[in-house]
């Protein structure tokens, strides 16, 4: 293959979270009225943080713990969007672009459809792309296993990047 040449990257990404009481439910960078919000050492968004790790893995550039770890006090309480701006960054430094963006979230409720247009506005806004290669959308856990008791939620997102080789 000549140096270079375009090439397309698939990544994949994935989050889970506890949910909690006396946290915001913060979701593709919507609050969302809920009785409990995920824990975590940012905002806990798994939809951004899915997308983070996979727009993070299509580059080569690792993870989100690599480069945003719940050690460091400098992303605790932080937006997820903010988190997602700055893999944007990262992309842009290595000369990769966003080709499209598919996240679903696993959880028992809320209903995501009447967020899912906000979420994609959001996502797409922080990553410089139109939100209309951005796909947010929902499943249940069918009642199984922690997500399914409504003790969690997880996110899974898949990422399509062009970069030179």
């Amino acid at each position: 293959m000549p140096a270079g040449k375009k090439i397309s990257r698939i990544g994949i990404g994935y989050d889970i979270h506890r949910l909690r009481k006396g946290r915001r439910l913060v979701l593709g960078g919507v609050t969302i009225p809920h009785p409990r919000g995920l824990d975590g050492h940012s905002d806990a968004d798994v939809i951004c943080h899915a997308v983070a790790d996979s727009l993070l893995g299509a580059a080569g550039l690792g993870d989100i713990g690599l480069h945003f770890p719940d050690t460091d006090r400098r992303y605790r309480g932080v937006s997820s969007l903010k988190l997602l701006s700055e893999v944007a960054g990262l992309l842009k430094k290595k000369k990769a672009s966003i080709i499209n963006i598919d996240a679903v979230l696993i959880a028992e409720k809320p209903k995501v459809a009447p967020y899912a247009s906000p979420m994609r506005k959001n996502i797409g806004r922080a990553l410089g792309i139109p939100p209309g290669r951005v796909s947010v959308k929902a499943t249940t856990n069918e009642g199984l296993g922690p997500v399914g008791r409504s003790q969690g939620m997880a996110a899974l997102a898949v990422s399509l990047v062009e970069t030179k080789e």
